[in-house]
């Protein structure tokens, strides 16, 4: 039930329509996190969250946006706004632990918001791998849960193994086929290093996430050759084929480039998610931003405490990392980097600037969201 406004289900059907291409009267600006978190939270008590359950949902997506990666940060929040209104996602449970062994759990997301779910079998993960050394959650009837890298820090961030997983709408057409059936289905590994170091892997099995190629759309540029087809299946460089009719490429694009190989990361990560967790898998999820079904993802969640193998790990984690760090450079790069370097770039820029910095069309499309709902918009940092 909503609380605090009253918004037509319409408005979600002209929403893009108000967003004009004409942004030269708006400028980047950068906005602090707590003040992009307090602007979330309010979009989703608004329509009825719990403030706790907001609160997890904007801590996702603030972290996301601080990363570096604004395909799943701000940018996603009417995405979750369009499923509470519709009765797509709810807020008045909590998930249920159906069955658990010393170091598996299977957990029920009672349709709750992706982060809630998140949080809640993350947590189980690490008591049990506290206890049994690993521990191998799977979670049925959720939601987008946001950058899955969020959940896999929650180990490195205490010494632990993290991976995360989860299957999402159907948008990526396998090799050798034009028909969309599977998700972008990421995968996660935060592996810690010594002091604050840590290798982060966060990744979509296809050639890239969904919502960097919307993110071109809304930029009205192109995208690299790769990222996707067409509704016959041939590749292009125009995001609005790819959106409209089409769909996205596997990790490596085409079959010539080892598309395959993304095609079989991402039909691991459906086996671990959508099939061992009997939650929707494949063609017979929702399609991406459908209101008429349930998501009914499924999620999966591992935390391993490396004490219980060979002692040191940081120890050969940091080496390696460094080795590759330090290793000679190609003609004309700066540095060569291992996963989770670009993000700490991004969040030390961030921190030098006092938040973060948000395209226009991005800040455009959050005051139009905060008109519709009746809320304060953002308020960003006096330039």
């Amino acid at each position: 039930m909503l609380r605090k406004c009253r918004i037509p289900l319409r408005f979600f059907a002209r929403t893009q329509r108000h967003f004009s291409s004409d942004v030269t009267d708006v400028k980047e600006v950068v906005v602090p996190k707590d003040e992009v978190k307090r602007f979330i939270e309010r979009c989703m008590t608004c329509v009825g969250a719990k403030l706790k359950h907001s609160t997890a949902l904007a801590d996702n997506l603030v972290c996301a946006d601080y990363r570096g990666h604004f395909s799943h940060g701000l940018n996603r929040t009417e995405i979750y706004v369009q499923d509470l209104l519709h009765g797509l996602a709810i807020s008045d449970r909590e998930p249920e632990l159906m069955r658990e062994t010393a170091a598996t759990a299977y957990v029920d997301g009672c349709n709750l918001l992706g982060p809630v779910v998140g949080n809640y079998s993350m947590n189980i993960a690490l008591e049990k791998a506290k206890e049994a050394g690993i521990g191998w959650v799977v979670a049925k009837n959720s939601n987008h849960y946001g950058i899955a890298g969020y959940y896999s820090m929650q180990a490195s961030d205490i010494g632990f193994l993290g991976m995360s997983f989860t299957n999402t709408s159907p948008l990526v057409v396998p090799t050798r086929s034009r028909e969309k059936l599977l998700g972008t289905n990421p995968i996660s590994l935060a592996a810690p290093g010594k002091g604050d170091d840590a290798f982060v892997l966060d990744m979509a099995t296809s050639a890239v996430a969904l919502g960097k190629i919307e993110m071109a759309s809304v930029k009205h540029s192109k995208i690299p050759e790769g990222w996707g087809a067409d509704r016959n299946g041939k590749i292009t460089t125009n995001p609005a084929d790819v959106l409209q009719g089409g769909g996205q490429l596997p990790l490596g694009g085409a079959e010539t480039t080892s598309g395959y190989k993304g095609y079989g990361l991402g039909m691991m990560v459906e086996i671990f998610c959508g099939i061992l967790a009997d939650a929707k898998y494949g063609p017979n999820i929702r399609e991406w931003k459908e209101n008429e079904r349930l998501a009914e993802l499924g999620q999966c969640f591992v935390a391993i405490d490396p004490d219980v193998f060979a002692p040191g790990f940081p120890d050969r984690m940091q080496d390696l990392m460094d080795a590759c760090r330090n290793s000679q450079k190609s003609e004309g790069e700066s540095a060569v980097l291992v996963a989770g370097d670009p993000e700490k770039l991004h969040m030390d820029k961030c921190d030098r600037e006092g938040g973060i910095r948000y395209h226009p069309n991005q800040i455009i499309k959050a005051a139009k969201l905060a008109e519709e709902l009746g809320i304060p918009p953002m308020k960003p940092l006096d330039n």
